[in-house]
């Protein structure tokens, strides 16, 4: 799998600013498929950074309903990555 394809964006939230300012830790949206191996590669080789650990979760769709239809959003991965002291990721925000 191609790096580009692992790593699909960024999470912005309270939370993950948070983490970022206290332990150095990033959250992205990655494929489903990828393992923490294939995570940790891609946001070494994408950003020149050195991680430290890898945390996944399968996060699961949520029910919606619109117009007296319900359906389900689509179900999605989150990696928490923590780098190592020195290191850090620049977004521009």
């Amino acid at each position: 799998m191609d790096y580009y394809q692992i790593i699909k964006r960024p999470l912005n939230s309270e939370k993950s600013v948070a983490d970022r300012e206290l332990t150095n830790s990033f959250h992205f949206e990655v494929n489903r498929k990828a393992n923490k191996i294939q995570i940790k590669e891609a946001i070494e080789k994408l950003f020149e950074v050195k991680v430290d650990n890898v945390r996944t979760l399968n996060r699961s769709g949520k029910k919606r309903s619109y117009r007296n239809k319900v359906y389900k959003t689509s179900s999605w991965k989150k990696a928490i990555v923590t780098l190592k002291e020195g290191s850090t990721i620049d977004f521009g925000y």
